[in-house]
């Protein structure tokens, strides 16, 4: 007999037994693993099997910004089933209790398999990529003209912080970073990295990029940058050619980013290799079509239908207007004369991934007409999706 129930402590071992069968982890040892179980801010739910865990996934207490607004988001991450049960349909029963128990808006995951999550309402918007960068063309960048670097210190956290916030505000998808899965401690966050390095101008911070230096000083010696957040173009030189200074020893910097990153058009060169991108997908409840940033000009009203959700949750019609400075969204009856989207496609066109023209042509928006279009597209593509957190 199949039982879905919230794992506890007395699961532990279980839980790391099939993370260990899914994605290689360390074997657990003895009765018990060590570490806070289930981790601050998630809840993990299992799927068992005449008492074996068979299946399990973990729901992330996860805030984002979306269009501007802090939405509270589901992140699932941990997704695994026994290498016997797969194909039995178990992710679909464990992911439905984990969004039934959260209900947001938003639910975002990094998949190992995006056709299964497909199958589920999900899409991939974006993608967290690492790319390689030669060092030595960044100690070219030309020198910024108002600009000053120095090194962060524990002070300065709330000053990172707010640029961080200022940029990923921008943004579609980004974590705020304020919910319990990030540490809160200062000594924790600092020990993760070797530095970090501030851009200030007369305003203040104005960027800053958190390194690590790797081993050695051959030629396969390289520096990670794990956050390159820059809100000004000098702000960009001037932690470039910090990066650039290590052109001697680490003849590669490798930078964890999301879409086009701004500071990439102060570069002397176009190189900028990817050599990985993890792509992220998202599951769009209709009702964050009422969280937009309106603008002064703005006087419309657009009415959609969403059908197609295998979790039957997303499904009907609903009606979204958006007046200088607010927005809304009502469900209304439900209604197959209007543009009509699949699951797939309202997290794409909320993300701002795709317009209503391609949305078309790959199956995911029919009905409406040109104007419908234009007024979806004007509504929910002025923001480019980005994230810079792996879970």
């Amino acid at each position: 007999m199949l039982e879905t129930r919230p794992l506890t402590a007395d699961d532990v071992t279980a839980s790391k037994g099939l993370g260990h069968e899914a994605f290689g982890n360390p074997r657990p040892a003895g009765d018990r693993a060590a570490g806070a179980f289930p981790a601050p801010g998630t809840t993990t739910w299992g799927t068992f099997d005449d008492g074996h865990l068979v299946a399990k996934a973990t729901a992330r207490h996860d805030v984002s910004y979306w269009h501007g607004h802090q939405l509270e988001t589901c992140g699932i991450a941990g997704v695994a089933v026994a290498a016997e049960h797969r194909g039995r349909g178990l992710l679909r029963g464990v992911l439905a209790e984990a969004l039934a128990e959260h209900a947001q808006t938003v639910s975002t995951l990094f998949p190992t398999a995006p056709g299964i999550y497909r199958s589920l309402g999900y899409e991939v918007v974006g993608s967290l990529d690492h790319v390689d960068l030669p060092t030595a063309a960044l100690a070219s960048v030309r020198a910024p003209d108002r600009t000053t670097v120095r090194r962060a210190t524990a002070t300065d956290l709330p000053a990172v912080d707010a640029a961080y916030a200022r940029w990923a505000v921008t943004r579609n998808g980004p974590l705020t970073r304020t919910s319990p899965c990030f540490p809160t401690d200062t000594d924790a966050r600092f020990s993760q990295v070797s530095g970090v390095s501030l851009a200030e101008d007369d305003g203040g911070v104005v960027g800053y990029a958190a390194w690590t230096r790797g081993p050695g000083y051959g030629p396969g010696s390289r520096v990670d940058v794990d956050d390159l957040v820059t809100l000004t173009p000098d702000a960009a030189r001037a932690l470039w050619r910090v990066l650039g200074s290590f052109a001697s020893v680490a003849p590669t910097v490798r930078l964890r980013t999301s879409g086009d990153h701004p500071a990439r058009l102060v570069l002397p060169t176009s190189t900028w290799t990817a050599v990985e991108r993890r792509p992220y997908m998202a599951r769009v409840h209709p009702s964050a079509l009422g969280r937009l940033t309106a603008g002064p000009d703005d006087d419309v009203e657009l009415s959609v239908r969403v059908v197609g959700d295998p979790l039957g949750v997303l499904d009907g019609s609903w009606t979204v207007e958006a007046r200088p400075g607010w927005s809304a969204a009502a469900r209304i009856s439900d209604d197959d004369r209007l543009p009509t989207l699949t699951p797939q496609g309202l997290a794409l066109a909320y993300a701002g991934t795709l317009p209503a023209v391609d949305l078309r042509a790959g199956g995911h928006l029919v009905g409406g007409d040109a104007r419908t279009d234009a007024v979806l597209d004007r509504l929910l593509r002025r923001r480019a999706p980005a994230v810079l957190d792996y879970f």
